[in-house]
């Protein structure tokens, strides 16, 4: 039986801290779809602030922040979004902006360190001379970290060229900013000047942040209000949001600086992963709180069993593909899991290793 748990499995297993459950119980609330809730109001004039942008939105998910803006920014149906073919938006998101809003996603490739090449992403616009043929290019979307290719930072001048990229044809730039706090503690960067070339921006609270639930949407004043009309058509307008948008406001003030711990340890722990015999890992592309590593011999070492062998220790963690682990690193993991991790790793390997040369 394991004697302790360390959850690896993504930084939205985060419990609510007693500063957050503090906070929610004493809330002040009202209704917010009249726009009445007092810390709604404060949260996202927060959270505005902080982006740099005019005005913010509360909404119930990160998903739904992402389908909110493609609608907003698209308008009407057979437009097109251009966005990278490993993104959560076009992965993750069960297709909600075809399936809901009638409009076309167009990927691009995602270079390894999570960026688009430019040229690329400006030879997917369409034509808007042959919009009888072809759906209309309305928005270019970035995610900022960049998940699937390990939580790497796209950084300021990159998306200021997309962003140029974007107003040169008369497009709008959205960033999946699920982690953007981490990308710019990450790169030393302010948070606002790395979504300066943004029209929108979706700010996820309960995931690096660690509060419990809820991600806000950021950009002009008119592009909030018709985001607003959005999500209440959506069923994402809710009444007394105040007692979850105190969470968020916690988060903002305590979660923020812990995030460099978190990347302390996702390098210590991809470090001592790379030491480990029958397991491979470039450290130099664990830039924040994600890791990825692979198996050298997928016979040998068996993802599925390894998971297996790591959860009976206690070690949860999610298998990604029949050679390969990811691991996510949040404020409640400390230094003394990542050694735990380490050496029940180092066990499991030796275990399969050992179990597949009795075999042979």
């Amino acid at each position: 039986m394991a004697t302790r748990t360390v959850d690896l499995r993504s930084d939205t297993v985060t419990k609510p801290t007693d500063a957050m459950r503090a906070a929610m119980a004493s809330a002040e609330v009202d209704d917010d779809l009249l726009g009445t809730d007092p810390t709604a109001s404060r949260l996202e004039s927060e959270i505005a602030r902080i982006m740099g942008k005019e005005a913010a939105l509360f909404v119930p998910s990160g998903t739904m922040a992402n389908l909110i803006s493609v609608l907003v920014h698209c308008e009407t149906r057979c437009g097109e979004v251009i966005l990278g073919d490993e993104s959560h938006m076009h992965i993750y998101e069960i297709g909600g902006m075809s399936t809901l809003g009638g409009v076309h996603p167009r990927t691009v490739k995602n270079n390894p360190d999570g960026t688009m090449d430019v040229d690329l992403i400006e030879a997917a616009i369409r034509d808007p001379e042959k919009e009888l043929l072809y759906p209309t290019t309305r928005l270019i979307c970035l995610e900022n970290t960049q998940a699937n290719c390990g939580g790497r930072c796209i950084s300021v001048e990159y998306t200021d060229r997309v962003g140029a990229l974007a107003k040169k044809h008369g497009l709008k730039l959205h960033i999946d900013g699920t982690r953007i706090f981490n990308a710019a503690v990450a790169l030393n960067v302010p948070v606002h000047r790395l979504v300066q070339a943004a029209d929108s921006v979706l700010v996820c609270l309960s995931k690096g942040l660690g509060a419990p639930v809820g991600s806000i949407i950021v950009g002009s004043k008119s592009f909030i209000v018709k985001a607003k009309r959005m999500r209440r058509a959506l069923g994402g307008a809710m009444n007394q949001i105040g007692v979850v948008c105190a969470a968020g406001l916690v988060a903002l003030q305590e979660n923020v600086p812990k995030l460099q711990d978190d990347h302390r340890r996702a390098k210590a722990l991809a470090d001592g992963l790379n030491q480990i015999q029958g397991l491979k890992i470039d450290a130099s592309t664990v830039e924040t709180n994600l890791i990825f590593f692979d198996t050298v011999d997928a016979s040998t070492i068996n993802v599925v069993k390894l998971c297996k062998i790591l959860e009976e220790h206690g070690i949860l963690v999610m298998a990604v593909s029949s050679s390969r682990i990811r691991l996510v690193l949040h404020h409640q993991i400390s230094d003394s899991d990542i050694q735990y991790t380490l050496s029940c790793v180092q066990r499991g390997v030796l275990q399969l290793q050992a179990e597949e040369a009795y075999n042979k």
